[in-house]
C-alpha cells in the first residue's frame, strides 16, 4: 500500500504546477493533500486521474486551509473532522477507513508569529491523539500531512536561530512528543537517522535552492504496523508548493 501526502498552499495554483502529472506518475494508493484552499466546486470538470475516489473536507471560510483525500482503495467510510467543532470548521482532517487500517489526512493549525495561536494549536495536537487512539481500538492507524512541527534540531536547518519560533517552541515539540509517548512512529526516521532531510522552505532567500528547510510533513503509524514499514521518504524533487511530498509504503 502506497501512500503519499503533500501540502499543495492552493489545490488551485498546484493543479498549474504539475499536481495532475505528478498523481498520475505516482501510482499511489492513497493521496493526502493539505491546504487545499478551496471547496470542491472551485475544481469541477478538472480531469482528476483515472481510478481514484476523491473526498473533501473544506474550510468553512473559502480560500482557506481544509484537506482532501484521493484513494483507489475502495474505503469502507470516510469522516470529516475530529470532533472538535471549532477546528473542524476549518477543514483540517479526513479520515478512510480501509480493511487493514485507517489513514487521517491531517492539516495541523499553525501556532503563528509570536506563538498568537499556540492554545488553539495545543487543543488540536490533544484532540488529534485521542481520536487516533480511539480508532486504533479496532484497527491500526497512519496519520500524516502538515503537522506543523520540526520535532528535533536534527529536523530544521537553523535550530538555534528558530528556538521558542513558530513549529519549533518548547511547547509544540513537548506536544508532539505525546504522539511518540503512546507509541507512533515517525516513519520517516525509522528509516533515516541523518541530517538534511527537509520538506518545507520558505519562498524568501532562495531557501530551497540552498536546502535551509524544515521536516514538519509526516507519516506517523501505529506501533503495529512497525513489521509492515517498507519506507518513508521525502520528495524535494517535487515542485508546485513551498512543501514537498512525503511518502510511506506497507507490505
Amino acid at each position: 500500500m502506497k501512500l503519499l501526502s503533500w501540502n499543495v498552499n492552493g489545490v488551485r495554483a498546484a493543479l498549474g504546477k504539475g499536481l495532475l502529472d505528478w498523481m498520475t506518475a505516482s501510482k499511489a494508493d492513497v493521496i493526502c493533500l493539505q491546504e487545499v484552499k478551496a471547496q470542491p466546486g472551485d475544481v469541477q470538470g478538472v480531469a482528476w486521474p483515472k481510478g481514484y475516489e476523491l473526498f473533501w473536507n473544506s474550510a468553512e471560510k473559502k480560500g482557506y486551509s481544509g484537506t482532501a483525500l484521493f484513494t483507489r482503495r475502495k474505503p469502507l467510510a470516510v469522516v470529516n473532522g475530529i470532533g472538535l467543532p471549532g477546528h473542524d470548521a476549518e477543514g483540517r482532517a479526513v479520515t478512510a477507513e480501509f480493511d487493514d487500517c485507517y489513514v487521517i489526512g491531517v492539516y495541523t493549525p499553525n501556532a503563528q508569529p509570536e506563538l498568537a495561536r499556540i492554545g488553539f494549536r495545543l487543543e488540536w495536537d490533544k484532540a488529534l491523539l485521542a481520536y487516533a487512539r480511539k480508532l486504533e481500538k479496532k484497527k491500526p492507524v497512519v496519520f500524516c500531512g502538515d503537522l506543523n512541527v520540526a520535532h528535533e534540531e536534527i529536523d530544521l536547518a537553523r535550530p538555534k536561530e528558530n528556538v521558542g519560533n513558530p513549529g519549533f517552541s518548547n511547547e509544540e515539540r513537548a506536544s508532539f512528543r505525546q504522539f511518540l509517548a503512546a507509541g507512533y512512529v515517525d516513519t520517516f526516521r525509522h528509516f533515516e537517522p541523518g541530517p538534511g532531510h527537509y520538506s518545507w522552505w520558505t519562498y524568501r532567500a532562495g531557501a530551497r535552492e540552498r536546502n535551509i528547510g524544515w521536516r514538519i510533513d509526516y507519516f506517523m503509524a501505529s506501533a503495529g504496523l512497525k513489521p509492515q514499514l517498507k519506507r518513508a521518504w521525502i520528495e524535494p524533487q517535487v515542485m508546485g508548493s513551498d512543501h514537498c511530498p512525503v511518502g510511506l509504503e506497507l507490505k
